[in-house]
């Protein structure tokens, strides 16, 4: 990925939306895209023609005009390699289809270019998308912040020119521009596209902030501590183009394969046609050898026993909400034998409900009571706390009073006039002071034990009750964990920027021991993780959902993010996609990559004992060319109606079972 993707594109104004302006590039806007789709459409109505009788000059330039339009990218690009001394193996294909023309097999070549324009096609798209991503992502942080002189006067800049010891006022509802430390004021912060929180964390003077997170209802003097080029936000993005660099290795291996690979097939179709040549044979007949050798020695019939069953398997994924983007992902999955687990809106709904109602037991109040004065108290409110309360309440039928005088103190809590009663609902720590004050508090400390968080309900200025609020592990968790488990033969590990007990209370209850959860981590903390495991030999599996986890999506060996909550950037990032949410389709669709890669296999070994065999026939006697075709044609069919077996929805069921034994 071009390092200037890095730099920064100018805007007027700070986004203040949850997520980044998505920046999606057209997929016609790149040039070979519509080479391929140019060459497609000719050569399907082309195709038709010949077999009917239709006279050569009908579809003859149909085709010409597919080899031009679909194989002069590769061609160009493939002559430039060889200036570079490098023999690319999409060249050999140029010269293969035209091969197959000269020898009256135009539909064979035709068939060649469209296949390869296609895939240069889609590497374009992908590259253009992880790029896009990436300059969404730089969008999340403001481009100006307002900076305060030290006589106090404002000033609004770009936050570029921040620089360390600079102070910054952060307004309601604006995102902060810069990592730094609160000097001043009080509010709470959305920094879940850092830290993957899925609550809004208290700031107040001393606490630490960050680039991009969001500002809740009070206002923030922050002092910068790092340069923009520094920050975290930057920094998940470098890592992003970091991550997807490291798989350059694997992309060497093929390549030189694909090196050896053509060097000895040019050299073969060299031999075949000189040799005989040298001794006197006929100058016809030698280019007719030699001609059909580079037919039945094409890596055509490999190239489909290969992708069928990939592309089966991607759309029986994709008709059961699975989206993957690619057959080289699909191969990826079934090599899987580590999975790591993000926790907030993937193990998790996303979303805080109330757990635990708790009355205390001096004002008799039940927990109806309980709730339906708090769910009162925070109806005005937008906090995500307090709207967790109002759906409890709701939840239970309860009736919502009405309420005077409502005021928010934000890192403490609610006040408001109820039924004539004073109503506080917030912090514990910031409202216990005295009658009831040690009980309440030992509810608390029990309730943030169970890794909840308490919510201290007062009336009168006297607790009543304590609420538990947290994120609610999916009903599909338990057992996605098990079928994965079961899949991999380890226990996967869970990877949270959440608090070390919530993420240990809902680890327990997905059924993840205490030795796999790893929790309090940044985005880099989570690619180290990542790297661990594969530093043993580990294919590692990483499922989140957030920016937060995007890094760990790309250094991974293969990444699906949860689609319906997911940030731009985990899309973009994540090699598949869970378009319904449904977290229990992982394991299934991992069983379902391993059977085709059984299958590729399979079709492998068809399709070599076919080439082999015919090249040999080629060499050794003399085999016809209408065979020859026949022959190598045929093993393509077989290998294509194998790979579509995994088409049918049989398939899928037998990756359900195959997830859950």
């Amino acid at each position: 990925m071009p390092s200037d993707l890095l730099q920064r594109p100018g805007r007027a104004a700070p986004a203040l939306s949850g997520t980044a302006p998505k920046r999606r590039t057209r997929v016609f806007a790149l040039a070979e895209a519509r080479s391929a789709a140019a060459a497609l459409v000719l050569f399907l109505i082309a195709l038709p023609l010949q077999p009917t009788g239709a006279p050569a000059w009908a579809w003859g330039p149909l085709y010409a005009a597919t080899y031009v339009t679909g194989g002069w990218e590769p061609a160009w690009a493939g002559l430039m390699a060889l200036r570079e001394k490098t023999l690319d193996v999409d060249l050999l294909m140029i010269v293969a289809a035209i091969g197959a023309a000269t020898i009256g097999q135009v539909m064979d070549g035709a068939l060649l270019i469209v296949i390869f324009a296609t895939s240069g096609a889609l590497e374009a798209l992908a590259t253009a998308r992880t790029q896009d991503a990436v300059r969404g992502l730089l969008d999340l942080a403001p481009t100006v912040a307002t900076r305060l002189a030290d006589d106090g006067s404002e000033a609004t800049v770009p936050t570029e020119n921040l620089v360390v010891g600079d102070t910054i006022l952060v307004r309601p509802g604006e995102r902060v521009g810069a990592d730094g430390r609160v000097l001043a004021g009080a509010s709470e912060v959305d920094q879940a596209t850092i830290t993957g929180e899925p609550l809004p964390a208290a700031k107040e003077t001393g606490d630490e902030v960050f680039a991009g997170t969001l500002n809740g209802t009070g206002a923030l003097r922050v002092r910068v501590e790092r340069d923009a080029s520094d920050s975290v936000i930057a920094r998940i993005a470098d890592m992003v183009e970091e991550a997807s660099e490291t798989k350059a290795p694997t992309q060497l291996f093929i390549e030189k394969v694909e090196q050896r690979y053509s060097l000895g097939m040019v050299f073969a179709t060299l031999a075949v046609f000189l040799i005989p040549l040298a001794f006197g044979a006929d100058l016809t007949a030698s280019l007719l050898r030699a001609m059909t050798f580079m037919i039945v020695a094409s890596p055509c019939a490999v190239v489909l026993a290969t992708m069928p069953p990939l592309l089966s398997a991607i759309a029986n994924a994709g008709r059961h909400g699975v989206l993957v983007k690619s057959a080289v992902v699909m191969e990826r999955l079934g090599q899987v034998d580590a999975v790591a687990l993000d926790k907030t809106g993937t193990l998790t709904e996303g979303t805080p409900r109330v757990t635990d109602i708790r009355p205390l037991f001096g004002p008799g109040l039940t927990e109806d009571a309980v709730l339906a004065l708090a769910a009162a108290a925070e109806h005005p409110s937008e906090h995500p706390l307090a709207r967790a309360v109002v759906d409890g309440a709701r939840t239970r039928g309860l009736a919502i009073a009405d309420l005077r005088d409502f005021t928010s103190t934000p890192g403490v809590g609610v006040t408001a006039l109820v039924g004539g009663h004073l109503v506080a609902v917030g912090s514990p720590a910031r409202l216990l002071d005295g009658t009831g004050a040690a009980c309440a508090a030992e509810v608390a400390a029990d309730l943030e034990d169970g890794g909840r968080t308490a919510v201290l309900v007062l009336r009168d200025g006297v607790p009543v009750g304590v609420l538990g609020i947290a994120d609610r592990l999916r009903p599909d968790a338990t057992a996605t964990v098990a079928a994965l488990t079961t899949l991999t033969g380890s226990t996967p590990i869970l990877v949270t920027g959440d608090n070390p007990r919530a993420a240990a209370r809902l680890a327990a209850e997905a059924g993840i021991t205490g030795d796999e959860v790893h929790a309090g981590l940044l985005p880099e903390d989570k690619v180290e993780a990542v790297r661990r495991l594969e530093a043993r030999g580990r294919k590692v599996l990483v499922i989140g959902d957030g920016v937060n986890d995007a890094p760990a999506l790309a250094a991974a060996h293969i990444g699906i993010a949860m689609g319906r909550a997911g940030s731009d950037l985990a899309l973009e990032t994540a090699d598949a996609v869970i378009v319904r949410d449904e977290l229990a389709t992982v394991p299934r669709v991992v069983a379902l990559a391993r059977a085709a890669r059984r299958l590729v296999v399979q079709n492998l070994v068809i399709a070599s004992a076919f080439i082999t065999g015919l090249v040999i026939w080629d060499l050794v006697a003399t085999l016809p060319l209408p065979l020859g075709v026949l022959g190598h044609e045929g093993s393509t069919v077989i290998v294509g109606l194998n790979g579509l077996r995994l088409l049918r929805d049989a398939a899928w069921r037998r990756a359900d079972t195959d997830g859950a034994q």
